[in-house]
């Protein structure tokens, strides 16, 4: 059979391949069932339904003709290291790196430079709406999870004291 649609029947492995791993996973937790559901039914219901869309987008690339097969384009390199390189610094800065000495800049400034160095993926970089956007999302993250979900983690460095 060939494949008509390069772009969906990629996509679909894809999926396929990330709900089978989060169903897979799921099954080291007690999953329970339905009335009484454990840790692990979510990530498998979760990994099924992920699978199953998958199945389906590669059974239509199989089926339904495209212009040319549509191709799968050149990787965008640029915006895949960008948007990797943001969600680590996140992580950095949220919590610390001890090992290398590197202290919690705690949540407000781990959201502002996650946005700053995300915004670098882009064809265009506006300074000024990037820095608006990063001290609207760490506003509304402050005010979401610290105020309203009120959940106990740093929001500014450490050596700003308390």
């Amino acid at each position: 059979m060939r494949i008509k649609s390069q772009k969906d029947f990629f996509a679909g492995l894809l999926y396929a391949a990330i709900g089978i791993g989060f169903a897979w996973g799921a099954t080291n937790y007690n999953i329970g069932d339905g009335a009484r559901m454990g840790p692990g039914y979510f990530p498998l219901v979760l990994g099924i339904v992920l699978a199953g869309i998958g199945a389906i987008v590669m059974f239509r690339s199989l089926v339904v003709e495209t212009p040319n097969g549509d191709p799968i384009g050149r990787w965008a390199v640029k915006p895949l290291v960008f948007i990797i390189a943001a969600n680590f610094l996140f992580g950095i800065l949220l919590g610390g790196w001890p090992l290398l000495g590197i202290p919690a800049m705690g949540l407000i400034i781990a959201i502002i430079v996650l946005t700053f160095v995300a915004a670098l993926a882009g064809d265009q970089f506006r300074l000024i709406e990037v820095l608006i956007l990063a001290i609207l999302l760490a506003a509304l993250s402050w005010f979401a999870f610290v105020w309203g979900l009120n959940l106990q983690f740093q929001v500014w460095p450490t050596f700003l004291g308390h």
